[in-house]
């Protein structure tokens, strides 16, 4: 059992106390309050610095002068006996600084992580989540809940699985980790309404919806995406379907199970350009017939079907190129299939932008902007233009890119 300091008298506790607090402040201190004090206290105070009166209940006392008292009493420096009394002595500044320092890390390897910086959207979210705070206080348990979240993000959209399952493959076997009412199943939906420009879902049938969207659990016979021109090589249905439609200057539906199990499929190897709007592939049907070539459309947002394709496309050798509407959600619709497919931007640079607007000089308001990381520049012109360009207004220019490919 360990003795007893000297000095740790019951009746100086509350100057103990005071003088541990001050110190561990990791601020210069020159003076201390200490109490209130009772009389034994008081007694106790002014033996230990000779005092020939009693001190008041709550004296402030020189910190260099307690100092030279304890060293007299015995032997060692008030920092030396306070510690051994009540121990360490903390630096609760450098404490903080080094919070601060770890929040500001965390915000900024979310911010720079690459989930976030190919769909600045999400940027977003990292605002929402920054203003929220840490997890229980913790850089360490948010850093960790966010990594999880970003790696569901970076699976999306899923390929029709059910919550558990997708949960279960990507988060160490946890079939629960994406339970409706869990911090991280809240997470995730929060950056998929961000990004998809919805209102966070406050009912259950909201958020099984949001998932849906995302590809979860999706049907696997609505899920569909609509080309034309496509002519794959091979002898499986969905190679032969695809080819009799285009032959015959069709558009051609897939769906997803189709795409799942399509047999014998080879995609092309040259450029397979992708729209936003089927209004376009309309277009170029009217204008190609059966000579069109291919042309993916992602009808807005893009569902599982969609995706599935054009990364079977570009595994395949096919080079994609993607156009859009040119307003806030055409943007980050853009973003969201380069990301996902490697496609390349088409005639969606800023200066493409500037060269249509004058087509519709009063055209609506592009909404809400977020950054574009094709090209910087085009968020700064649709923020300085303030005017909303659809496909539609540049369908000519689309046409004439695609007529040099007619009937590949």
């Amino acid at each position: 059992m360990t003795d007893r300091h000297p000095l740790d008298l019951p009746e100086l506790r509350p100057l103990w106390s005071a003088v541990h607090g001050r110190l561990s402040t990791g601020r210069p201190v020159s003076r201390v309050r200490s109490g209130p004090l009772d009389e034994a206290g008081r007694e106790a105070l002014a033996d230990l610095l000779g005092l020939d009166r009693l001190p008041g209940a709550e004296p402030t006392i020189p910190l260099a002068g307690l100092d030279r008292a304890v060293l007299d009493a015995c032997g060692r420096p008030v920092r030396d006996v306070v510690t051994a009394i009540l121990g360490p002595i903390h630096d609760r500044a450098a404490e903080r600084h080094h919070r601060t320092g770890q929040r500001e890390a965390l915000w900024a390897w979310l911010a720079g992580h690459e989930v976030v910086t190919v769909q600045p959207a999400l940027l977003d979210w990292v605002g929402h989540l920054r203003a929220g705070g840490l997890v229980d206080g913790s850089p360490e348990r948010t850093r960790g809940l966010i990594a999880a979240a970003l790696t569901v993000l970076a699976a999306l959209p899923a390929g029709g699985e059910p919550l558990p399952v997708l949960a279960a493959r990507l988060l160490d076997g946890d079939s629960h980790a994406l339970d409706d009412g869990t911090r991280l199943s809240s997470l995730v939906l929060r950056a998929l309404a961000v990004l998809y420009g919805t209102d966070m879902p406050e009912t259950a049938e909201g958020r099984r919806a949001l998932w849906s969207r995302a590809g979860v659990a999706d049907d696997e016979l609505s899920a569909t995406v609509l080309a034309v021109g496509l002519r794959p090589g091979g002898e499986g249905p969905v190679a032969e379907i695809s080819r009799i439609c285009a032959g015959a200057g069709h558009p051609v539906s897939l769906t997803l199970a189709q795409l799942r199990s399509p047999g014998e499929f080879t995609g092309p190897t040259g450029p397979v350009h992708i729209t936003e709007n089927p209004s376009v592939l309309a277009l170029s049907l009217r204008r190609f017939g059966p000579h069109c070539p291919p042309l993916v459309c992602t009808s807005g947002w893009p569902n599982t079907a969609v995706i599935h394709l054009l990364r079977r496309l570009a595994d395949d050798g096919a080079s994609l190129r993607y156009h859009g509407d040119f307003d806030g959600e055409g943007v980050r619709i853009a973003a969201h299939v380069m990301a996902k497919t490697g496609a390349a931007p088409w005639r969606m640079a800023a200066d493409d932008y500037r060269a249509a607007v004058p087509r519709v000089p009063s055209g609506p308001d592009p909404g809400r902007l977020t950054p574009a990381p094709w090209d910087r520049r085009l968020v700064d012109s649709m923020a300085e233009l303030r005017v909303a360009v659809v496909e539609e207004v540049v369908a000519d220019l689309l046409l004439g890119d695609l007529t040099i490919y007619q009937g590949s």
